[in-house]
């Protein structure tokens, strides 16, 4: 669909991305790999190959698929135990498997439709689950830019380590003017002259100096790449080892959904367009089947290089493809061009990268919407932050769903008076001085009738009508809102109705849903509450209470 609508226009855009992006895709598949386990090529392996795939079958226009760090723990978890050999090019085929693996589930979620997941990723989740993500990148990249070496583990420890780093005088001067040199071209490049790629000048720029000055033996470098085309990989692996990877694969399938499903519905709200999550959960499997095939491993949608593709001007998924062959130009003409690229500069892009995650001003406005959505929010950016990232969206989940619960628990429930200045019945606390009918009791209870709320609706009801000023002859219940009704809540109704029939009083129910009226119906109540006990509209059941009430006439 995206060919076939292509613009020419966007033909400049989309390339100048991927070559942009070329400076962090080369750099980061390598040390994600590493951190694997995996031989630093796997990485580039893992990188070209998914985004061509992608770019034919999947749904978002920039979303930027590759090794990424959430992974590298777990990849390494799986496979490194299994190649007992210590031989890289075993554990290199143990990935490509686990990667099939992944990819085959994420393929079978999609054809059944799972990708229905990403629906419970609400706004107030993705807000913080992006901004976790940001600080959970930046944080990592500190230690490459300041030339510095830390060993903890988690977001708090590496801060903690960090910070004694810089206090005890352990930082790189060399290292670190180079990478904050870099972030200095970057930012400066996008303030002053956001025309110009100040990625792409920042990375040349380090490649030059390195080289001309010497630096390759004085600070930390990205290094030079292997030579050779990506080659399927998966084979000498047994059905025993596939068996002990099935389970591993399922739990990196969840996170790899979940973290792209995020990026991919939130880079797609920016431009104005949609996403569907069981398209994308097929088109992230494919991906990672064809990388398993050749020479990759398990790979998701990268929260770092996607929006430099955004920030260059990624106008479709031609920017990954460009990327993709300029990282295969690479491999094959100029290998030893990354011996000269700084890890510092490297670092000072990928702060860059993740910058644009953050956002501040929308946490401010979700305080003042709602403290409820800012809780959530917060759960979710100090859930994913400190514990990790399919952690920390499965607590902000389950959170959301005690907030729903919550809600309709303890709905809003009115009175419902007559003004003077509109026509209509409206809420008795927004207007005060609005006139109750003698005889008749209007509410309204703003959710479904559940278990959890059935006897709060009857004792509400009840409260009414014992408050009343008048002797109360009807209950009418406006019941537009109810859009749910279960057993329990039916027998609330029950004894609801006994109780005000034993005090003479007439229960009805004015626009409530048919399928809900079928549910009573369904549960044997269509004796008790027949046709005569609901009107179409709220109007309709007080004209008929004063009909059958003379001495409740519309003037009195």
């Amino acid at each position: 669909m995206t060919a076939r609508g292509y613009r020419r226009e966007w033909l400049r855009a989309d390339v100048t991305a991927g070559l942009v992006l070329t400076a962090l895709l080369i750099p980061a598949g390598m040390g994600y790999a590493e951190a694997a386990g995996l031989p630093a090529y796997a990485g580039l392996y893992a990188t070209i190959v998914p985004l061509l795939a992608y770019a034919l079958v999947g749904p978002s226009k920039i979303l930027v698929l590759g090794p990424d760090s959430s992974l590298a723990p777990l990849i390494a978890a799986a496979v490194l135990p299994l190649a007992v050999t210590g031989d890289p090019d075993e554990a290199l085929a143990l990935a490509g498997v686990l990667a099939v693996l992944v990819g085959l589930i994420l393929l079978v979620g999609g054809f059944l439709n799972l990708g229905f997941v990403t629906e419970l990723l609400s706004k107030p989740i993705r807000l913080g689950y992006l901004n976790a993500i940001a600080l959970i990148v930046v944080v990592g990249q500190l230690p490459k830019l300041l030339g510095i070496s830390v060993d903890a583990s988690g977001v708090l420890g590496e801060i903690a380590e960090i910070g004694q780093a810089v206090v005890g005088g352990e930082v790189d001067p060399l290292a670190a003017a180079v990478g904050i040199g870099s972030l200095a071209v970057i930012v400066g490049f996008r303030v002053w002259l956001p025309a110009v790629p100040g990625v792409l000048v920042a990375v040349v720029g380090a490649i030059v100096l390195s080289a001309s000055a010497g630096l390759t033996d004085d600070i930390g470098m990205v290094g030079a790449l292997p030579k050779g085309l990506p080659l399927p990989t998966v084979g000498g692996v047994d059905w025993q080892d596939v068996g002990h990877l099935i389970g591993p694969a399922a739990g990196i399938a969840l996170i790899a959904f979940a973290d792209s499903g995020v990026l991919s519905r939130t880079f797609a709200a920016r431009h104005g367009e949609d996403v569907n999550g069981s398209t994308e959960m097929k088109a992230i499997g494919v991906a990672n089947v064809a990388g398993g095939l050749f020479g990759g491993f398990p790979i998701s949608a990268s929260g770092s290089r996607t929006p430099v593709a955004e920030q260059s001007g990624a106008r479709t998924q031609l920017a990954g493809v460009v990327g993709a062959l300029a990282v295969l130009l690479f491999v094959l003409v100029a290998p030893g061009v990354t011996a000269y690229l700084p890890d510092a500069t490297l670092g000072a892009v990928v702060i860059v990268a993740a910058t644009a995650l953050v956002d501040v001003r929308g946490m401010v406005r979700m305080w003042r919407m709602s403290t409820v959505e800012f809780g959530l929010a917060a759960a979710a950016f100090l859930g994913v932050a400190l514990v990790g990232v399919l952690q920390g969206i499965l607590v902000a989940i389950g959170l959301s769903f005690v907030a729903v619960v919550a809600q309709a628990w303890q709905p809003y429930r009115t009175e419902l008076v007559e003004t003077t200045d509109r026509p209509g019945f409206h809420d008795v606390v927004r207007h005060p001085s609005g006139d109750r009918i003698p005889g008749l009791v209007l509410v309204r209870f703003d959710a479904p009738l559940f278990f959890a709320n059935g006897q709060i609706f009857d004792e509400y009801v009840r409260s009414v009508v014992a408050k009343a000023p008048t002797p109360v002859e009807w209950v009418v219940v406006a019941a537009e809102p109810i859009t749910g009704l279960d057993t329990t809540a039916v027998d609330e109704l029950v004894d609801l109705d006994t109780y005000l029939e034993g005090n003479g009083i007439r229960l009805a129910f004015a626009e409530m849903k048919g399928p809900v009226k079928d549910r009573l119906i369904r549960f044997g109540l269509g004796e008790r509450f027949d046709a005569t006990h609901f009107y179409p509209t709220v109007e309709a059941a007080v004209s008929d209470f004063r009909a059958r009430s003379p001495g409740h006439s519309a003037d009195s």
